[in-house]
């Protein structure tokens, strides 16, 4: 399996991305491409003592973070993301992984790479801690206004995935809404229920946002905007709760010494909810295995990141996402993009 690495991108720069890389190459016995400055690439490769199947690819832009992303990768053909995106193009690699700028991320692929046939967007999946293990929500930013079939379609997409990462059988799928009930929600709810009820998935229903941490479905639809809300609220309220305990913890020596007696438990809750176990959200709907690493991914985040991109080639995720939406786009008489 190929993976080519943006080792340009995230917050610490290219050391956690190469030390990820020759990690993953060594313990997965993957061909890892690192696209970026050639000279800094292979100063900091010789600082290791293995180096696995690695090789370079020169690129020497960078995306500037807080630049418009579209007028970026069209701007700096030559950048990392950009090259990186068009060697999974040429089929010189199967997988591509930035943890750089995630909407130059989305522009590259969908310049350099291009949509799967019948997908009409593609969408970003974010795993989601809960009681049940994960939860899988789709979109989760990638596109801030949607039409009925765009969510029916990220349902597949979504479906297909946790088939292939978490390892579920015939996965539930839940669209997201203000209630239980079909009648509640906006147009766009209502209008989707009909595609989920026809699809060929697991169509739960529509639930709440409280149900998303129970775990009451596998995956959760809706559009980008609803998406990128409940994902920076679920992410600032783990946060908070973590802090509103350690406060509270810290306040009498009683307290205290029942935070000791349950270090252990905070250790496994702490591990569960590590964004680095997963290493990355999934671009679906790209005709390649497309991960976006967070922005201050270390070693633990590239290595999961490349294993997972590695794990959706193999199982020829976007082979089955093509076959299920042909399906899908033909029983609902849908035209093709």
């Amino acid at each position: 399996m190929r993976i080519a690495i943006d080792a340009q991108g995230g917050d610490f720069g290219i050391a956690p991305n190469i030390a990820g890389a020759i990690k993953a190459s060594v313990e997965l016995g993957h061909e890892i491409i690192l696209v970026g400055d050639e000279q800094k690439i292979e100063q900091e490769v010789r600082k290791h003592k293995r180096r696995g199947k690695i090789s370079i690819v020169h690129a020497p832009s960078i995306i500037d973070m807080s630049a418009d992303p579209a007028k970026e990768c069209k701007n700096k053909p030559d950048s990392s993301i950009m090259v990186a995106a068009g060697l999974v193009k040429s089929n010189q690699a199967e997988g591509f992984i930035s943890a750089g700028n995630s909407g130059a991320t989305m522009v590259a692929s969908l310049l350099n790479i291009g949509r799967i046939k019948g997908i009409s967007r593609p969408a970003i999946a974010v795993p989601l801690p809960t009681l049940n293990g994960f939860s899988l929500l789709l979109d989760a930013g990638a596109n801030t206004d949607c039409k009925a079939e765009h969510l029916a379609q990220f349902a597949l997409m979504g479906s297909i995935y946790s088939e292939i990462i978490f390892e579920k059988k015939t996965p539930t799928i839940g669209l997201l809404s203000v209630g239980e009930e079909e009648s509640k929600g906006n147009a766009l709810i209502k209008e989707t229920i009909p595609y989920m009820k026809k699809a060929d998935f697991n169509y739960f229903g529509t639930i709440e946002g409280r149900d998303i941490p129970q775990g009451i479905t596998d995956v959760v639809v809706c559009d980008g905007f609803v998406g990128n809300v409940a994902l920076k609220l679920v992410e600032g309220m783990g946060k908070t709760l973590i802090d509103m305990i350690k406060i509270e913890i810290t306040k009498n020596p009683i307290s205290l010494l029942g935070g000791l007696l349950a270090k252990s438990a905070f250790k496994k809750v702490k591990a569960k909810t590590d964004p680095d176990t997963l290493g990355g959200a999934p671009l679906l709907g790209i005709n390649g295995s497309v991960i976006i690493a967070h922005g201050k991914s270390n070693e633990k985040a590239i290595f999961n990141a490349i294993k997972a991109a590695g794990k959706l080639a193999k199982h020829q995720a976007n082979e089955k996402i093509k076959t299920a939406v042909d399906k899908f786009n033909q029983s609902l008489y849908f035209e093709e993009k």
